[in-house]
């Protein structure tokens, strides 16, 4: 008896039905049968099917001997159904890598509930995937397995069959089929949400619902939308049945009349001429299944006399009273007043900035003051890295002189007591750039900023090159993308001094950055706090980011892909750790051009949006990266570093890279995820092969990271101090260890998986 029956009815998908298989058939958890249901497909469903069937024994294909529709073919592939439990698959969508083995997991954690509800994304034509808006229903915190009273906000979640997976013998037990006609999930979903004993939930996108340019059935025209009324009827006759669900009937009332309304107002879904009928038909149904003396929303005059009527309001009120004309009208009507209030902004907008920039040439001609410096990284998103350490250390060494930062409303929270806060885009801010002798940032400012004479403009960049950079980006349009590169360089052109943490970088920027400032070989402001951090301060980091005592905390950085439209994690974090067992944890940074989370799981702290990446180096026993410029950062701790590199070919082709990290590695080198969880599981990512290659990786990377950059370059920018404080060698420097080299964590050392490559093949 297999653990899971996935059940895939194909009808007319020939086109997506061999990924759809594929993503079942590749699962890591391959205790499965795969029940491939032809609904009698007109074109290769059929084909396909027995092709998968004729290579993997897995596959049971069933061939109907005429069109049944989607619920028929379900209830045809659950009569062969062996497995504990049923999951429900369309054949134009895919199931993620490694879901069977969360799901599973997951049913072992709550003690294999009737129901389990994961989650799942809307993937587009265009690439683009857009993870569940009401993702928080499936929290795992809190008891579980729990009843749906426990839970009613699962009714949130879209009601469809192939985001649960359902104990078989609890389905039987139920009476559960699929109905013909559309909307034929209602009258399971609902039922088996409401009948079920223990439910569960997993909060992991599991399914990539494919969203189809063209071709989706509901988004077609006919009248078979009518059968959504059927469908309800269905539902209420199974409360019916069973008076200890009757609670439920207020609940079901509410989205019945939600699902009538939005089949109604969608676009192209009803006949013109049949509109009016639906409607008819959909007030019916209000007064047939109403529960007396539940509320009623007000009437529909009521709303509109607020002046912004309640869109459930006022959709509620459309199904009670039967107002096609007047909904139509009213749409009209409030379509004309959407458009005349955009009107008015892009009006309002485009005076504002006019009144801006005439602000901003008038503080142009004011003097300026002399003990006033601005700040900003990474385009207004907070307080941090190299700004964030000289804006510290400028409070310190030159308290005659006033900070401001630069950023977003949604980042102001970090900017520190003391230092002023300006939003972009404010009178304030551009007060401030027109009249502050000193401007900072790893970045440029606002194109429009004018340099004035007497201003100082220090760039402090973001990190030591490893990807191509500025002019050389013209070769790698990939990367470049639509790059104005005479725009750069008249940005180039307002940099006064540009701060450098190495030979290689000092050689990198004055050629793709050509101009005429001043390089600072300094070393990065904010890897200053490697060297002046304690133990208690690492200790103090690990608890605030929830990481467990005695394990090893992994901090995984990649970088941005620019070879991809979509931006996904290159590791599967889960899997590493599931194989890696309890003594490890995660912390998962994705890129800020990262699209969605690295994981779901609970021993993976997301930690993507912390405000200091250095307090998660420190707090980090060792580092995952690829391409990411955090490697020659991290080198500065003297800890492990590992390199996880299974798309360099893709990445150098796209973007183009100063050297072959093969040749120079800070560590280990990892060619898959297998190897990688290998390096890890034989503790050779600490080993001494491993040591020697940061040993060499620092002397050539870290030469400046004293912990005085900081000082340094305030001593020369704002105290004019021409003396430049001496380094401190490497050998005279003493970084923090890691918790776990302080602790002697004994997981150097884990049991190794199969298949595990000999040390030479990694390093």
């Amino acid at each position: 008896m297999p653990r899971f029956s996935v059940i895939v009815p194909a009808y007319k998908v020939q086109a997506y039905l061999h990924e759809c298989l594929e993503s079942v058939l590749s699962q890591s958890f391959p205790d499965l049968e795969l029940i491939a249901v032809d609904d009698c497909s007109p074109d290769a469903c059929g084909e396909i099917i027995d092709e998968f069937a004729a290579r993997d024994p897995r596959v049971r294909p069933l061939h109907l001997p005429e069109n049944r529709g989607l619920g028929r073919a379900r209830n045809a592939g659950m009569e062969q159904a062996t497995g504990d439990y049923l999951l429900f698959l369309d054949s134009d969508d895919t199931l993620t890598p490694d879901a069977l083995h969360a799901i599973s997991d997951r049913l072992k954690e709550t003690g294999e509930p009737d129901v389990l509800v994961y989650d799942y994304a809307r993937t587009y034509w265009s690439g683009e995937a857009v993870r569940n808006k009401v993702a928080l229903q499936l929290a795992e915190q809190g008891p579980a397995p729990f009843r749906l009273e426990d839970r009613p906000g699962l009714l949130r979640v879209l009601m469809v069959a192939w985001n649960k997976a359902y104990r078989r013998d609890f389905v039987e037990r139920a009476g559960l089929t699929f109905p013909p006609g559309y909307y034929e999930d209602t009258p399971w979903t609902y039922p088996a949400l409401m009948a079920a004993e223990s439910i569960a939930t997993l909060d992991r996108v599991c399914v990539h619902y494919r969203q189809r340019r063209q071709g989706n059935i509901l988004g077609t025209t006919s009248r078979r939308h009518f059968d959504v009324f059927e469908q309800y009827d269905r539902v209420f006759a199974f409360v019916a049945g069973r008076p200890e669900l009757a609670r439920w009937r207020p609940v079901l009332f509410r989205r019945m009349v939600d699902h009538f309304t939005t089949v109604f107002t969608r676009r192209g879904r009803l006949p013109r001429g049949a509109r009016a009928e639906f409607l008819r038909r959909a007030r019916a149904h209000y007064r047939r299944y109403r529960v007396p003396g539940a509320p009623v929303p007000p009437p529909l005059s009521a709303s509109l006399k607020r002046g912004h009527p309640h869109r459930a309001r006022l959709r509620h009120s459309l199904v009670r009273l039967g107002l096609h004309r007047t909904y139509r009208a009213l749409q009209r009507a409030m379509a004309l007043r959407r458009r005349t209030r955009e009107r008015a902004a892009r009006l309002a907008r485009a005076l504002r900035a006019a009144a801006l920039q005439l602000h901003y040439k008038t503080q142009l001609r004011l003097p300026l003051r002399a003990d006033r410096a601005v700040f900003s990284a990474y385009w207004g998103r907070g307080h941090g890295c190299n700004p964030g350490a000289l804006e510290r250390a400028l409070r310190t060494h030159a308290p005659h002189v006033r900070t401001a930062w630069i950023a977003r409303p949604e980042h102001q929270d970090t900017v520190p007591e003391g230092t002023r806060r300006l939003s972009p885009g404010s009178a304030a801010y551009w007060t401030a750039l027109a009249r502050s002798k000193y401007l900072v940032n790893n970045v440029n400012f606002d194109r429009r900023l004018v340099k004035r004479p007497g201003q100082v403009f220090v760039q402090t960049q973001h990190g030591t090159p490893l990807k191509h950079m500025g002019l050389d980006l013209r070769e790698h349009p990939a990367a470049a993308r639509d790059m104005d590169f005479a725009e750069l360089l008249r940005g180039v052109d307002k940099w006064d001094y540009v701060l450098s943490a190495n030979r290689h970088t000092t050689l990198t920027w004055e050629r793709v950055y050509p101009g005429g400032y001043t390089t600072l070989p300094y070393g990065y402001p904010r890897n200053d706090v490697f060297q002046r951090a304690t133990s208690a301060d690492v200790a103090r980091l690990r608890e605030s980011l929830g990481i467990p005592k005695d394990t090893v905390a992994i901090l995984y950085a990649p970088t941005h892909r620019d070879y991809r439209r979509i931006q996904r994690s290159p590791l599967d974090p889960d899997r590493v750790l599931r194989r890696l067992g309890p003594g490890f944890v995660i912390l998962a940074r994705a890129h800020y051009w990262h699209d969605g989370p690295l994981s779901g799981s609970d021993r993976v702290i997301d930690v993507t949006d912390h405000p200091s990446v250095e307090s998660l180096c420190l707090a980090s026993d060792a580092l995952v990266t690829d391409y990411s410029s955090i490697m020659f950062d991290y080198a500065n701790l003297d800890r492990p570093i590992v390199l996880h590199t299974e798309d360099r070919e893709a990445y150098e082709a796209a973007r183009g890279t100063y050297f072959d990290l093969r040749s120079f590695p800070p560590g280990a080198i990892a060619r898959s995820e297998d190897e990688l969880i290998d390096i890890f599981a034989t503790g050779h990512w600490r080993g001494s092969r491993s040591a020697q290659l940061r040993a060499a990786f620092r002397e050539r990377f870290c030469p400046y990271d004293d912990g005085r950059a900081a000082e340094r370059v305030v001593r020369r920018v704002v105290l004019g101090e021409t003396e430049v404080l001496p380094v401190v060698p490497l050998a005279g420097r003493h970084p923090v260890p890691s918790a776990a080299a302080v602790a002697g964590s004994p997981h150097a050392a884990v049991p190794q998986p199969t298949g595990s490559l000999p040390v030479t093949d990694r390093l």
